[in-house]
């Protein structure tokens, strides 16, 4: 009799475990089936809204245009460092980059430090004399950009990542299809010589689409010139962080990915992605440190020769000793 019901809960404990081994695996396909048909359908949507022009080169190729030109520095297995460039491509002419920071992402505290590197900042171009910072992109590129940063600050990246500012648009309507609220500090208005910029918001709380917070995060021209636009940049970039973190933003995670896809350049392998992204989306605090160079009691504004013109110029051993700091103290609390 007691042998019968030994026999009898070891039958219902196993059909238990099969039971539950099928529940997971459903939930694994389930998973995987909603993950990748969010990736296909993002970039799916993605690719429909390119402009479909010989001309329009960056848009219809998702390979990296300088990956094996990029010769990164390893940084060691706790840190990444990485070169952020924000570009807006009109065809396949190279431009100035008009965002560039650099991110530290460390993996053992999953905490994320950026920097954003101002665009007139005046600098030593290895090779080509001094000019602005984000000359160095239009003359070669992420790889000069960054030998000119490793050279004259002592920071050296390990990897790349260029977005075109339609990417930008993409993520902001993917993460908050109705707009983003956001106070904008004053009016602004500004049109460029080609008609191709047009920006026009006005001051208060305002609930802004893709394409206006783009011009919101851009728009310089007003007395506090790059050091506002950054200042836009960086509140931007915590407010979609917070966005994605949230519920909804973790579930449109796989969508969001495919979306922006074909507007990313980078040398960043998709498993490093997949492991940064999974601790930022599920261990950071939510917060990240933020600051930008020159720094305010660090910079004025002087004119050089043309075709140069108006730079902002800085002590370079100063500034080089912020971006240490700054970076170094995350590395001091990892030992300690």
């Amino acid at each position: 009799m007691s042998n019968s019901r030994s026999l009898r809960k070891k039958r219902i404990k196993r059909r238990r475990r099969k039971g539950i081994i099928a529940l997971i695996a459903f939930i694994l396909l389930a998973f995987s089936s909603y993950t990748a048909y969010e990736f296909l359908a993002g970039k799916h949507h993605s690719l429909n809204n390119q402009t479909a022009s010989a001309e329009d080169a960056y848009a219809e190729t998702t390979e990296s245009r300088y990956k094996d030109e990029f010769k990164g520095v390893d940084n060691g297995d706790d840190q990444m460092m990485v070169l952020l460039l924000g570009i807006d491509q009109r065809g396949s002419e190279v431009s100035r980059t008009d965002t560039m920071m650099l991110a530290q992402y460390d993996k053992n505290t999953k905490s994320t430090k950026v920097v954003s590197l101002m665009r007139d900042m005046y600098v030593d171009i290895p090779g080509h004399g001094k000019n602005k910072l984000n000359a160095a992109f239009a003359i070669g590129g992420p790889e000069l950009l960054r030998e000119t940063i490793a050279e004259n600050f002592g920071i050296e990246a390990e990897y790349y990542s260029i977005i075109d500012f339609n990417g930008f648009t993409e993520i902001v309507n993917t993460l908050s299809p109705d707009g983003v609220e956001i106070d904008v500090e004053k009016d602004m208005k500004y049109t460029s010589g080609d008609g191709s910029t047009n920006i026009d918001l006005k001051e208060g709380t305002q609930t802004l689409s893709g394409d206006e917070l783009l011009g919101y995060v851009r728009f310089r021209s007003d007395a506090s010139g790059d050091f506002g636009r950054v200042e836009r940049q960086q509140k931007v970039i915590q407010i979609l962080k917070d966005e994605l973190l949230s519920v909804q933003g973790v579930l449109k995670a796989p969508r969001l990915v495919g979306s922006i896809q074909p507007y990313i350049d980078t040398n960043i392998s998709g498993t490093s992605i997949l492991n940064a992204g999974r601790d930022i989306l599920f261990q950071s605090s939510g917060s990240i440190d933020m600051m930008s160079v020159p720094t305010n009691d660090n910079v004025w504004n002087e004119r050089k020769e043309y075709p140069v013109g108006l730079v902002l110029n800085h002590d370079f051993v100063e500034t080089a000793q912020t971006l240490e700091e700054f970076f170094e103290e995350e590395k001091e609390s990892d030992v300690s």
